[in-house]
């Protein structure tokens, strides 16, 4: 069943209430504000960003690459027709920062801060997206 008859089927509304609305759009707002910021930060590559990106193991060289997904991902997931394909890829890309967080041992809260921030990226979106919460219910 695709996610257009799982919203348009009986029991599911095709209406998200203004609060449930509103409070998606500030969850992926503050989301998006950071991701961006973090992308573009790689892009113009500050001290701080690529000692971090050298401390967890990785060239120098890769800093731009690593933020031209991010920032590929992050505009994927402001689109409304590509936004959970979006947040699909960055929920890999969060996996990775667990994974590399691991693989240094890094402190608890740098492995967590993905984790966290893979479920606001997720959260902002059920709550804003119709299609996604039709899914989610559907399986209920």
């Amino acid at each position: 069943m695709n996610a257009q008859a799982i919203a348009q089927s009986p029991g599911v509304s095709n209406q998200i209430s203004r609060t449930r609305l509103w409070s998606g759009h500030i969850l992926t707002s503050l989301a998006t504000l950071f991701l961006l910021v973090d992308g573009g930060m790689k892009l113009f590559k500050p001290r701080v960003v690529v000692e971090s990106t050298v401390q967890l193991g990785y060239p120098e060289s890769s800093t731009v690459g690593i933020g031209i997904v991010l920032l590929i991902c992050t505009i994927l997931y402001i689109v409304p027709r590509t936004a959970i394909m979006g947040a699909v890829m960055l929920t890999g890309y969060l996996g990775g920062a667990v994974a590399s967080q691991v693989r240094v041992r890094g402190p608890l809260f740098s492995v967590l801060f993905p984790v966290i921030f893979g479920c606001l990226v997720w959260a902002g979106l059920a709550l804003r997206d119709r299609r996604l919460q039709g899914l989610v219910t559907a399986g209920v």
